[in-house]
């Protein structure tokens, strides 16, 4: 299996990112669809609104707002199986629009899939 990776929607693509999951529910803004180079845009498994907004990307609520959402990524266990497979056949690179790279739900949906058996 690969190591799964996370990107910011915002560097460029690059071969070596494999299969691309962008996990935001919005948009990012400024960007094209053509330029994500995506091959999925799986919204649900953004956090929830109530949580994106509040967390509103604050380090000192991280430690929180992972320990909400990983409840909230329980309802997405078929979601997350599906990924985690797809990592066993190829790169897997979960895309995200934050721009804190420490703390953002990519870091947290990364080590979900990391803890996971299939």
């Amino acid at each position: 299996m690969k190591e799964i990776i996370i990107k910011r929607v915002y560097e460029a693509p690059s071969e070596t990112d494999g299969y691309r999951i962008l996990v935001d529910r919005l948009w990012p803004r400024g960007v094209s669809k053509v330029k994500a180079k995506l091959d999925e845009w799986d919204k649900e498994l953004g956090p929830s609104t109530e949580l994106r907004n509040w967390f509103g990307h604050k380090d000192e609520l991280f430690p929180e707002f992972a320990r909400r959402y990983k409840v909230e990524l329980k309802k997405q266990k078929e979601d997350l199986l599906r990924i985690k497979t797809i990592a066993t056949k190829k790169q897997v690179c979960i895309v995200y629009g934050a721009k804190n790279e420490k703390h953002n739900q990519a870091v947290v949906i990364k080590s979900v899939l990391d803890s996971m058996k299939i």
